[in-house]
């Protein structure tokens, strides 16, 4: 099973007064957002598979929060990769270029969570590869959440979700649990430092895959559009057989602050 595709990678912001460049790199560690943003994430992997070629994915995750009431948001976070993958098989087999497996989480947070941020709800696997190489072709659902404390600068939390397979045409089942742990620091100069473990465990086949990234990420201006750049490395510590050896990555994040 491709461990990454239930990967729930976390760029957002949380709802406070976005009063500068600083206050926007404080919250861009919560995951669960009262804020529209658009991270475009890209992962260069490699030493991947028997040929040690490289996986180039570029999850574009947008995310949506709606107000449901007084008390509570609905923030709708999708991830759908753009998968480069190039000499990972012997004779060249396998290199393909495509869509991958889309993730849909949505999660319920209550407006003003004391002492702990928090979400909960469902999360989703839409078979949209449109190749066999970069997806499984199944479809699999199964509950998420995410809670958080966020001590001035600091940010501490961790993610997670599970997803069975219920239908599709693939030979391979889903059955997997992702845990991300996270700490991230971010300065009064909007400079941020994260730190996160990107745990998957495989049950259908008995498989870790546990990459940790260090990112560093700037809030700055384009005119009047706020984006966080960001850039870091990534090692795997426990992978299965023909997985990637180390990467980078790197990307941005447009944010659309209400006010």
């Amino acid at each position: 099973m491709k461990a990454s595709t239930f990967a729930l990678a976390f760029c957002a912001t949380t709802s406070v007064g976005f009063g500068d460049n600083a206050e926007l790199a404080q919250a861009l560690s919560n995951p669960v957002a009262n804020l529209i943003s658009v991270p475009v994430q890209s992962n260069l992997d490699f030493g991947v598979g028997p040929g040690d070629g490289t996986k180039w994915t570029t999850n574009i995750q947008p995310v949506i929060p709606f107000g449901l009431n007084e008390d509570w948001n609905l923030i709708s976070r999708t991830i759908l990769p753009v998968i480069d993958q190039q000499g990972i098989a012997l004779g060249g087999a396998n290199n393909a270029f495509g869509l991958g497996d889309t993730t849909q989480s949505l999660f319920f947070s209550p407006k003003d969570p004391e002492p702990f941020i928090w979400g909960i709800g469902p999360a989703a696997l839409i078979p949209t590869a449109t190749s066999s190489d970069l997806g499984l072709n199944k479809w699999a659902a199964g509950p998420t959440a995410v809670i958080l404390k966020q001590d001035k600068e600091w940010t501490f939390g961790a993610l997670a979700n599970h997803l069975w397979s219920f239908a599709g045409s693939g030979d391979q089942s889903v059955n997997a649990t992702y845990f991300q742990p996270f700490v991230s620091y971010a300065t009064p100069k909007a400079t941020s430092f994260t730190l996160n473990l990107e745990t998957t465990y495989d049950w259908q086949n008995s498989q870790w895959t546990v990459p940790t990234n260090f990112v560093v990420a700037q809030v700055l201006k384009i005119k009047d559009q706020p984006v966080q750049i960001f850039g870091g490395v990534r090692y795997y510590l426990e992978k299965p057989n023909g997985g990637p050896d180390w990467g980078l990555r790197f990307g941005f994040t447009l944010l659309f602050p209400k006010g």
